[in-house]
C-alpha cells in the first residue's frame, strides 16, 4: 500500500486547500491511500467538524488522523499575530508528527509528506524517517518568490518592512511596497517575522515545492523562480503548479439558508438582471469596525448598484475575545437608519456566511469586492468575475499589487493610513468596476483568465502535467 501524507496547519482555508489536494491526487492516481493530519488549535479557527464529517463520507480513501491537542503556554498568546500561535503549536506538534508517521509507516510505504508553510518544524521528523518532504504553498507563484527571496532581503537591510517607506524589487515582480509585504513579517522584532524567515529558508530545503496557481496566471513569477532568480545561495527545488485548486461546495455548511436547501442569497441572484450584482465578501476572518460597515453602506447606497453583502459582527473589543468566533451580527444597528429599507430592492445583505463559490459562479453577478485571501482570487478567477481589492491580513496586500499591478484583474480600494476607507472611495470603485470602460476591460482580461485555467486543468495542460511529474518523483525507478 503507498501513502501520502497531508498535513496542513489549523484554520478552515489551510484544510480545504489540503483536502483540495488530495481529491486532486486521488482523482488522478486512485492508487494511493491519503492520510491528513488534523490539529485542533485551543483558539478559534472556526468549526471544521461538519465539514470533516461531510469529506469522510463522501471520500473513503481520505483518512483523517487527528494528532492530540496541545495546550499553548499562556505567553505564547501576547504576540498580535494568529501566525505565531500556529508556529508555535506545529513546532510543539513534532512528537505527535513522528508518531503518527511511524505507525502508519507500519503497515503502508510512505511515498511523502507534504507540509505547508507553517508546518517547516516537521521538516526534520519527515528526514529522520527518510520520507520525502514537500510544501503545499497556499498563497500563489508572486508571493511564493516574495518569500523565496526574503533571506536576501533580510541581509541587506536592518531596517522592518514597515519602516523602510521604499519600494522592493523582487525578482519576477512589480515594485512592491515594504509596507505592503505579508503582514506578519512587516515587523522584524517581532517573533513571526522569525518564524516566517525561518520557513523561507527551509523552502529550498524541501524535495519539492507545490504551488496552487496555474502558469498562465503567473508567468512571470513563475518562469523567474524556476530559473533560480530568488534563491540565491543554493540550488531551487523543483516546482510544482497544479492550480487552480478551489473547493467545489461551500465552506462551512453553516448559516445562510441552513437545512432548507438552496440558501436565501441565490434565490434572491435569480431574479437580478446578468452580471448587474456586486457581490461583498471578506474571509472567514475579515472583520471592519461599525464605523467602517456604515461608511460601505453609505457608498454602496450612493452608487446605485445592486449588491449582494455579507456582513460579520465587528471585533470584539475585548482582548481575551480576539480569537474568538465573533456572534451573529444585529444589522439594525450596525447599518445606517433605513438602509436596509432603502436598498431593499437592489440589495442583500446576508449575516456571517454565504456559498461564496456558488455566488461567484451566479450569472447574475458581475463584480466582486475581495479582501485578496488567495483561495477567494482563485475563486473570481475561475468563475471569470472582475475584482475591487480590498486587504485585511495575512499576504493579502502584497495580493493586491499583485492583482493590480501585475495581472490587472482588479482595482485598488485605497485607504487612508490607519486603514479607512471612506463612502466615496467605495462608490467611485464600485462604479468603476461595473459601469467603466476599464471596468470592462477587466471584466474582459477575467473572462480569459478562466478559459486559460480551464486549459491549464484539463488533459495535456500545464497543471495536470505538473501533477504527473510530481507524483513521478514519489515512485521508485
Amino acid at each position: 500500500m503507498e501513502s501520502v501524507v497531508l498535513y496542513p496547519s489549523p484554520g478552515m482555508g489551510h484544510l480545504i486547500s489540503m483536502v483540495e489536494l488530495g481529491k486532486l491526487l486521488l482523482k488522478h492516481h486512485p492508487s494511493f491511500s491519503i492520510t491528513i493530519f488534523i490539529v485542533t488549535p485551543p483558539y478559534n479557527t472556526g468549526s471544521t467538524a461538519p465539514y470533516l464529517a461531510r469529506v469522510s463520507s463522501t471520500i473513503p480513501s481520505i483518512t483523517f488522523h487527528h494528532l492530540p491537542t496541545i495546550s499553548l503556554p499562556l505567553d505564547s498568546f501576547s504576540s498580535p499575530n494568529h501566525e505565531t500561535l500556529a508556529f508555535e503549536l506545529l513546532r510543539l506538534n513534532n512528537p505527535n508528527v513522528h508518531q503518527a508517521l511511524v505507525s502508519i509507516s507500519n503497515n503502508s510505504s510512505v511515498r511523502a509528506l507534504i507540509v505547508d508553510s507553517f508546518c517547516t518544524a516537521a521538516l526534520s521528523v519527515a528526514a529522520q524517517l527518510n520520507i520525502p518532504c514537500y510544501y503545499f504553498f497556499t498563497s500563489g507563484a508572486c508571493c511564493l518568490a516574495s518569500f523565496l527571496y526574503l533571506p536576501f532581503i533580510h541581509q541587506q537591510t536592518t531596517k522592518s518592512f514597515k519602516d523602510l517607506n521604499t519600494h522592493l524589487h523582487i525578482p519576477g515582480l512589480p515594485p512592491v511596497p515594504a509596507s505592503d509585504m505579508a503582514k506578519p513579517i512587516l515587523d522584524r522584532e517581532d517573533e513571526a517575522y522569525e518564524f516566517f524567515l525561518n520557513m523561507s529558508m527551509h523552502l529550498p530545503r524541501s524535495a519539492g515545492i507545490i504551488v496552487n496557481t496555474f502558469e498562465a496566471l503567473e508567468p512571470r513569477a513563475v518562469k523567474t523562480i524556476l530559473d533560480g532568480l530568488c534563491v540565491l545561495d543554493g540550488p531551487t527545488p523543483p516546482i510544482f503548479c497544479i492550480g487552480p485548486l478551489i473547493a467545489a461546495d461551500d465552506r462551512s455548511g453553516g448559516g445562510g439558508g441552513g437545512g432548507s436547501g438552496i440558501p436565501e442569497c441565490l434565490t434572491w441572484l435569480e431574479s437580478q438582471p446578468k452580471r448587474s450584482v456586486l457581490f461583498l465578501c471578506f474571509g472567514s476572518l475579515g472583520l471592519f469596525s461599525e464605523e467602517q460597515l456604515k461608511e460601505i453602506a453609505v457608498g454602496l447606497e450612493r452608487s446605485g448598484q445592486r449588491f449582494l453583502w455579507v456582513v460579520r459582527s465587528p471585533p470584539s473589543k475585548d482582548p481575551s475575545r480576539r480569537f474568538l468566533a465573533p456572534p451573529e451580527p444585529d444589522l439594525n444597528s450596525l447599518l445606517p437608519d433605513g438602509f436596509l429599507d432603502r436598498t431593499k430592492e437592489r440589495g442583500l445583505v446576508v449575516k456571517s456566511w454565504a456559498p461564496q463559490v456558488a455566488v461567484l459562479n451566479h450569472a447574475s453577478v458581475g463584480g466582486f469586492v475581495t479582501h485578496c485571501g488567495w483561495n477567494s482570487v482563485l475563486e473570481a478567477v475561475c468563475a471569470g468575475v472582475p475584482m475591487v481589492a480590498w486587504p485585511l491580513y495575512a499576504e493579502q496586500r502584497f495580493n493586491r499589487v499583485v492583482l493590480v499591478e501585475e495581472m490587472k484583474l482588479a482595482f485598488p480600494m485605497e485607504e487612508s493610513e490607519e486603514g479607512f476607507v471612506t463612502a466615496t472611495e467605495v462608490e467611485k470603485r464600485v462604479r468603476e468596476l461595473m459601469e467603466s470602460e476599464e471596468g470592462n476591460t477587466l471584466r474582459l482580461r477575467i473572462m480569459a483568465m478562466k478559459e486559460a485555467a480551464e486549459t491549464a486543468m484539463s488533459d495535456g495542460g500545464s497543471s495536470r502535467t505538473a501533477l504527473t511529474k510530481l507524483v513521478k518523483s514519489w515512485r521508485p525507478g
